[in-house]
Formats: structure tokens, sequence, C-alpha cells
């Protein structure tokens, strides 16, 4: 029986119990675990799979699933290369996507309701005896979660997952920067929340795994926390999300196409979703995998294929983009959004921590279009990366938005000189 098309699915223990096929990913879980750094933050472009990635981390880590193992990685690589601490930890996830960035306070009420949730079903999935006291605030409640494990498990340790760190953030700073500001302050409430995580890294907190599209917080957020490592340019996990042609075409035989049908698609689905680099080192490109499942989703039950090629689950909202790349008041904009959309290669350095509260430089703009996915390394240059459009698809989903958003800024331009020349 063919294993089912796992489109949309990013629960790991879901995916293997109800007979979805997987990509093996799971030799990065023994790579991440050799590396001398615990703490580890790892970027993506959005619909990379980095959520079920982390999924795929915390059914292995989790003591609790010591009696599933077997049935959960019997057929992976780490299945049978098990680590030394493998079902070893108490796991405590945070996922801070959907937050309503409204406001601050709005944005302050949906960060306190993850963390509170996430608290809840830690104590209880753990049998930790804690009150949580909703007049505390989220840094409080965090201190106090740490103190109590501390003292009714002083011989396990917790691993933190945290999945989309930046999304309410990236959010907020696209539409009100200044209260981006208020939170990520040395005295905001965001960031002192972080600061507690650190400090429980010196008693019980042991690891922690940190995913996202940007870093645009890391410098406010971060900064003294000590992350570790970001390893989103690690030759060694260029390929630990999205999929390799051989993964691809490993899904296409699951599927039973036969190779006369996948020599037509392959070229579709190289053109249209292929072409990204995460490293000036990597030898291999990598496909979108949410694309490549929706391409096969459709694909599987018509056997034709799709008419639209883009999901529109993939496609950003452009109001929020465009808002992200206003932050960028450099007078070479216009030349950089023109230079991308007609495809010509940039040689610029990807800016590896933003810091808006000084300024959102050009150079921030270039690489936040990489973070984003429109970019994407295809060379180099005396050690400079060059970056190019990945694909058709990531084209079609900005080229127009940018056009429209080149035309306004001209408009605008002609209008300022003809007032100033009316001022004359």
């Amino acid at each position: 029986m063919n294993l089912k098309m796992p489109y949309g699915i990013s629960n790991y223990e879901e995916l293997v119990t109800e007979n979805y096929y997987y990509v093996d990913k799971t030799e990065y879980i023994e790579k991440l675990e050799e590396l001398p750094e615990k703490r580890i933050m790892f970027l993506r472009p959005r619909k990379f799979g980095k959520t079920l990635f982390t999924s795929v981390l915390e059914n292995y880590y989790d003591k609790n699933k010591i009696d599933s193992f077997e049935k959960l990685y019997g057929n992976t690589y780490i299945g049978k290369n098990p680590t030394k601490l493998k079902n070893s930890y108490c796991i405590l996830r945070f996922n801070f996507s959907g937050i309503n960035t409204e406001n601050e306070e709005t944005t302050m009420k949906g960060f306190k309701e993850k963390v509170t949730i996430s608290i809840e079903g830690f104590t209880k999935i753990y049998g930790i005896d804690f009150y949580i006291n909703p007049e505390q605030t989220v840094e409080g409640m965090t201190r106090s979660l740490i103190e109590a494990f501390k003292i009714q498990k002083p011989e396990e340790k917790i691993y933190i997952i945290i999945d989309e760190y930046d999304h309410f953030a990236n959010e907020l700073l696209g539409f009100n920067p200044e209260q981006f500001r208020n939170l990520v302050s040395k005295n905001g409430k965001v960031r002192k929340w972080y600061e507690i995580l650190k400090e429980g890294t010196e008693t019980v907190v042991d690891r922690i795994f940190i995913t996202g599209v940007a870093p645009i917080t890391l410098d406010s957020l971060t900064s003294g926390f000590n992350i570790g490592k970001d390893i989103s340019q690690d030759v060694r996990f260029n390929e630990m999300m999205g999929f390799t042609r051989e993964e691809l075409v490993q899904i296409l035989n699951n599927e039973e196409i036969p190779v006369e049908e996948q020599e037509k698609i392959l070229p579709i689905m190289k053109e249209n979703y292929d072409g990204y680099k995460f490293s000036m080192k990597a030898k291999s490109e990598i496909y979108n995998s949410n694309m490549c499942l929706y391409f096969l989703s459709e694909y599987s039950w018509s056997k034709e294929v799709p008419e639209d090629l883009i999901d529109v689950n993939i496609a950003s909202d452009y109001n929020k983009v465009g808002k992200m790349l206003n932050l960028c008041k450099g007078e070479n904009r216009l030349e950089i959004l023109r230079k991308t959309v007609q495809g010509e290669p940039i040689i610029n350095k990807i800016v590896k921590k933003f810091n808006p509260a000084i300024e959102f430089t050009e150079n921030d703009m270039i690489s936040m279009l990489y973070y984003l996915g429109y970019l994407t390394i295809s060379g180099e240059l005396v050690g400079i990366p060059e970056l190019t459009i990945p694909n058709k698809v990531m084209k079609e989903i900005y080229a127009d938005y940018f056009m429209q958003m080149m035309d306004k800024e001209a408009e605008f331009r002609i209008d300022n000189n003809a007032n100033q020349e009316i001022l004359i």
C-alpha cells in the first residue's frame, strides 16, 4: 500500500501512525547533537518544513515517548543509529504563530496566552505541581516554572523548542515599529522573557532549538542571551529542511508514478520549486517541500499537472512584505527592486542580525528578501554571496507586487519633484 501524501501534516507522530510518507531527515538529529553548542537557531523561508522538524525533535527526545520509539523511528536513520540522549528530556515547546499584533496590548496578551498554554501542557504531561497565576507576568510565570521543576525534578533536564520565534515580532515591526521597539527594548516584556530562558540554562534547561524566518529580533531580543549558534548558513545543514532531487524522486516512486511521467513532471517542479541554496559552499539546490507536496497532492488524484502551480498557502501577504521593506529608506531601494524583479544577480553580504532600532539599511532589505525566500544564494564573488530569484513561482508571487511598488514610488517622486518646482 502506498503511503499517503503528507501535505499540510506537521505533527510527526500523526504522520507516522496514520501512514503518511516521511522524507527521512533524522540524520540531522545526530548532527545537531554532535555540535558543541547546545542552543541552536535555524532559519528558513515560510513553509519549508520547520514545524515538522521541531516535531521530529520533540518526539525523539521526549522521555515519555520511550515506549513508542521503535514505532516512531524504527524505519528511520536515527532509529537504526540512536544517540545517547534519545528519550531523555522533558520537552517544553512554544509556537508563536497566530498572535494578534493589532497593537502592543493585543500582542502581549497573545504572547502570554501562548506561553501559558505551553506551560500548562508541560506541567500536566510531566506531573509537575504548579499553579498558573493569571496575575503573574509572563516572565514571572516562566521563572516560577523553572524553579518548581528544579525542586520537583532535580535529576531531569528540559529541552526547549521554540517554533516561529519571530512570527509576531516580524508582523509588529512591519505595522508598528515603535511598539516593536517597546516590546524588545532592554526593559521590554518580550526581551525579559528571553532573559528568563537564559537564566534557566544555568540550571535545568539543557538544550534549546529555535526556528523562524528572519533574524529580525535576534539582536533586539537575544543580545546577552548567548544563544550559542545560528547554523542557518552552515553547509552541513543546507539540506536539513526542504527536499533534494533524490528525495523528491523517492516520493514519486512511493506514488508509483511511472518513469515516463516522472520525466514530464520533474522539469516542471524544478523550474517552479527548486533553486534554493543556504550556504555558499552547498553543492545541492533545495526544493521548497511544501510547494512540492502541494503539487503532488493535486497530481496524485487528478494525474494531471495542477492548473495553478502556486499554493495559496505559500503566497505571502504582500502588504506585510511591503511594510517590512518600507522600513528601508535608502535612495537605491527602487534600483534594488528593479534588479531583483528582472532577475539580475545582486552581490550582497547577508546580514545575520538585524537591529531596526538603529536603522534598516539597503543591505538589510536585500538580506530580508533572502530570508523571505525571494532571493537565494546562486554563487559568490570574492567571498560575497551572489543572490538571485530561486525559481519561477517565487518570481510570480512577488514580481507583480514589486512592480506596483516601484510604480507607486516613481509616482511619488514625480509628484514630489513637481511640488518642488511649484515652490521654486
